[in-house]
């Protein structure tokens, strides 16, 4: 390189040099800066606050249609103040960032035409996501299950935390939340929507006195009702269920509010060994006899 280049090099990098420095003294463009931040933490600042008073007035509305004789069940409404508050969200999020990005000076309506043919390009091979969103549209719509019911889904069993348009989560009952794709829901058992059955098997013993034992029981369980608001009726007492190898099987049914089977079934069992206690009737418990081999061919009894 000659010395007539290195010079116009060098004259032409502190020409540079100059101009940016010229630009980052200037009080215009800091005060455009300055301005602009400004504006995009208000936008910010007015978003949450957008989005706290929409989940607030959607909450309030579903409060105010207890007041009507017309409503949707407290499942139906505790899925959709979850779902309309999460769309709500998505929204004002979007128009915050399209206006932050227009602050920016960033061209936003050709981003969103280029978005629009990516997304179309994308959407032929995102057959997944638009199963997922269709499925649960249809979940919501049909009322398959609401947050808060009770369900089993494939393997996954447990309390439906959450609804939307794309995945539902389920906390089992020791607390893990399984988080599924909509498109994935096949099957599902919903134990909430209606009244609960509790079975409950109760051994009494072979020598014991049969007729005895289910007056005994038939006694008890007319009392229970009283004892038990989860109960809708009076347990019934079916009789004899089966003959065990050291124990007569007798069966009771219970029918419960929806999910109330588990927690009548123990408070019952607890009750009934109590009262079979008290009138001297024997809940059988397993036995086992043993022989031993003697001369001459004879067996002799060793214990019980």
């Amino acid at each position: 390189m000659s010395v007539l280049e290195k010079s116009e090099s060098i004259k032409e990098t502190t020409t540079f040099l100059n101009t940016l420095t010229e630009k980052l003294m200037s009080e215009q463009l800091w005060f455009n800066v300055a301005e602009s931040i400004l504006k995009i933490v208000l936008i910010l600042i007015v978003s949450g606050i957008l989005i706290r008073i929409g989940k607030l007035a959607i909450s309030n509305f579903f409060k105010m249609r207890t007041k009507y004789p017309l409503r949707i069940s407290d499942r139906r409404e505790a899925t959709l103040i979850k779902l309309l508050q999460n769309v709500l969200s998505y929204v004002i999020y979007f128009i915050a960032i399209v206006m932050i990005l227009s602050v920016l000076t960033i061209n936003v309506q050709a981003m969103l035409a280029g978005a629009g043919i990516v997304g179309l390009a994308v959407g032929f091979g995102a057959q997944s996501l638009v199963k997922d969103v269709i499925t649960g549209f249809f979940i919501i719509f049909e009322d398959q299950f609401s947050v808060g019911d009770y369900v089993r889904i494939g393997q996954f069993e447990g309390t439906v935390e959450e609804i939307g348009l794309r995945t539902t989560k389920i906390k089992s009952f020791t607390g893990e939340i399984n988080i599924l794709p909509n498109g994935s829901i096949v099957e599902v058992t919903n134990y909430s929507l209606y009244n609960s059955v509790a079975v409950l098997d109760i051994g009494i013993a072979y020598e014991g006195d049969i007729q005895y034992a289910e007056k005994v029981l038939q006694e008890y369980l007319e009392t229970t009702p009283a004892k038990y608001e989860e109960l809708v009726k009076a347990p019934e007492l079916l009789g004899v269920q089966q003959f065990a190898a050291s124990e007569v099987i007798l069966r009771i049914v219970a029918e419960t509010l929806p999910m109330k089977h588990w927690y009548i079934g123990r408070q019952l069992r607890k009750d009934i060994k109590l009262i079979l206690d008290e009138h001297g009737i024997e809940i059988p418990f397993p036995r086992m006899v043993m022989y031993s081999r003697q001369e001459g061919g004879q067996q002799k009894e060793l214990g019980k």
